[in-house]
Order: structure tokens, then C-alpha cells, then sequence
């Protein structure tokens, strides 16, 4: 029994009559009655009484009917949904992301992939460091990744989304905390807060104190950008920080321009040969919600494809 027989049975069954059974499924009657034989043969039972004038269902008919019927609409969900996770339009992506970025596109890339891709589920994990999302990506905890280049491991593609300034928080009521620009310089009696020593932003704020000439007092490493400033709203120091955590604003912090430093950089990354249409879609939808934020670099990998996507 396969389920064109199954389909043809329940329109003789519905409709209680070969003909209008015929007419609805579009196909002449004879080869219906064949088949409806057929599938009694194979089963080795009747399940249809026929008269000159209806055909009424055996005891062993109707059973068919019922459970029939629920197999016909598993199967049609079941086409339904390999379609959609086929296509890339449904299914779970585990997303990891830097503290700062949950202030900037985060909240931008998931308002887009709720409105485009409905049946995409994201599983978020956020608060990393780009060394951890690197690993996560490489042992498949991970399929996706908002990070600070540069990016250590050759596995890992990644394409810029953003470029933003840095500045530096500081607790309201620090002499600093007025309204102009601050030079680096100007920081060097400051006790500093900071992320890990493994962390891109560690060591770009290490790297600007030693340029201004002075080597970064940190007395306190934190994990988490919201611990970050809540230190500093407490008085225990500075921060240098992506220009996007503005956007949280917290009682006794204060965030200053810096001069004349670079801008940063915010990379979706994804694992070297993961093709996946969802994937592809949910990198498209970064891209889509980053627009306009930064340019195109030189040498960054293109979007992964998934060969029956391209090819749809």
C-alpha cells in the first residue's frame, strides 16, 4: 500500500461512489476500481461493499479510512516542513556575539530575521570573547558569529558588517567627563576596566595606552560588558569601548570621543565549508540589517552558498 492507493481509497470512501470518486481525482473510473482491488488484494480483506447504486464501507474500510486520513495529513506535513528546512526557511541556529554587539545589530539582526525568516529559531549565546566563538565554531557548538576581528584560525570565514569608533566610559563625576573629545594621553593616571587578556579590545587598549605613551593600569578584568559598567558607574575606573554601547545608559556613566584612534570592527563568521541554506539565509539577513554600516574589505570571504539553494 503507498499513499496514491491511500489517496484514491479515501475518495471512494468520502464520496461513496466510484464515479464522482473518478471526477475528483480527475482520472477515469476503471483504473480507480483496478486500484481500489488492488489495494484490497494486497491487504487481504474487503473494504468496500459495492451496489449498482453506493458503495458503503466494511468494518475494516472505515478503519482505513480514519487512520487514513491521518497519514495522508502527516505526509503532507511532513513534505511540507522538509521543504521549509530545505529551503533554508525554518530550523535552529546557535548565534554567538560579543558583549558589545548586543547594544548595536543585535537587536536590528533579530527584528529582520523574525519578520523574513518566521520559522528560524535562534539560539542565542551572548557576552563572548572572540577566541571562545572561534571554538565554539570550530567544535560545531556554534554555527554563526558576531565577532572583533582579527580571526586566529584559518577554518573560520568571517565578513566585516560594521566599523564603528571607540569610546571611553567613565564614572560622571570624573574631571574627564565633559563635553569635548578626550585624548588618550589624558587617561594615563586612570585605572582601567577591561575584558580578558585573550580579547580583541584588550589589546587594542593596550595597544593605544603604549602609543600615547603610558602602559594601561588595569584593576579590574570583567566578562561582561554590563559588569564593565556597572564598575564603572561605581567609580573603580575607564573603559575603552565600541561606540555602540551608548545605546545602554546607565546612572554614573559618562561616554567620551577619543582622539585619533581607529575604528573597530564587528565580523559575521561561520566555519569554512559549512553549507547550510539556512545558514546562508540568516548571513544574509546580517548583512541586510548591517547595511550601510561598513564598506566591503578587501580579501573578506563572500557569503557561504548551499548548491540547492542556488540552484532552486
Amino acid at each position: 500500500m503507498d499513499i496514491r492507493q491511500l489517496n484514491y481509497f479515501i475518495a471512494v470512501a468520502e464520496e461513496r461512489h466510484f464515479g464522482r470518486a473518478a471526477k475528483r481525482l480527475h482520472m477515469a473510473q476503471p483504473p480507480l476500481s483496478q486500484q481500489i482491488r488492488q489495494l484490497e488484494d494486497q491487504l487481504g480483506v474487503k473494504l468496500l461493499n459495492r451496489t449498482t447504486r453506493r458503495v458503503d464501507l466494511t468494518a475494516a474500510g472505515q478503519l482505513l479510512l480514519d487512520r487514513g486520513r491521518q497519514i495522508v495529513n502527516e505526509v503532507a506535513t511532513l513534505q511540507a516542513d522538509v521543504y521549509q528546512v530545505g529551503r533554508g526557511a525554518t530550523g535552529v541556529l546557535r548565534v554567538g556575539f560579543s558583549g558589545s554587539a548586543t547594544y548595536g545589530v543585535m537587536p536590528r539582526i533579530a527584528r529582520l530575521a523574525k519578520q523574513v525568516l518566521p520559522g528560524l529559531s535562534l539560539a542565542l549565546h551572548g557576552e563572548m570573547l572572540t577566541p571562545s566563538m572561534e571554538a565554539g565554531l570550530r567544535d560545531g557548538t556554534l554555527d554563526a558569529a558576531l565577532l572583533r576581528p582579527p580571526v586566529a584560525s584559518q577554518d573560520i570565514d568571517y565578513r566585516t558588517v560594521t566599523r564603528e569608533p571607540l569610546v571611553v566610559a567613565l564614572p560622571s563625576f570624573s574631571a574627564l567627563a565633559v563635553d569635548r573629545p578626550v585624548a588618550m594621553h589624558e587617561l594615563q593616571d586612570q585605572d582601567f576596566i577591561a575584558y580578558g587578556p585573550e580579547s580583541v579590545l584588550y589589546r587594542t587598549t593596550a595597544d593605544l595606552c603604549r602609543q600615547a605613551g603610558f602602559q594601561p593600569r588595569i584593576t579590574q578584568v570583567v566578562g561582561e560588558t554590563s559588569t564593565m559598567l556597572a564598575f564603572v558607574a561605581a567609580g573603580g575606573g575607564v573603559a575603552i569601548m565600541p561606540s555602540s554601547v551608548q545605546a545602554f545608559q546607565l546612572e554614573g556613566v559618562a561616554y567620551r570621543e577619543i582622539e585619533n584612534v581607529p575604528d573597530v570592527e564587528l565580523a559575521v563568521a561561520w566555519l569554512r565549508g559549512h553549507q547550510s541554506a539556512l545558514l546562508h539565509n540568516f548571513l544574509e539577513v546580517v548583512v541586510t540589517a548591517t547595511a550601510g554600516a561598513a564598506a566591503p574589505s578587501p580579501g573578506h570571504a563572500p557569503l557561504p552558498t548551499d548548491e540547492r539553494l542556488s540552484h532552486s
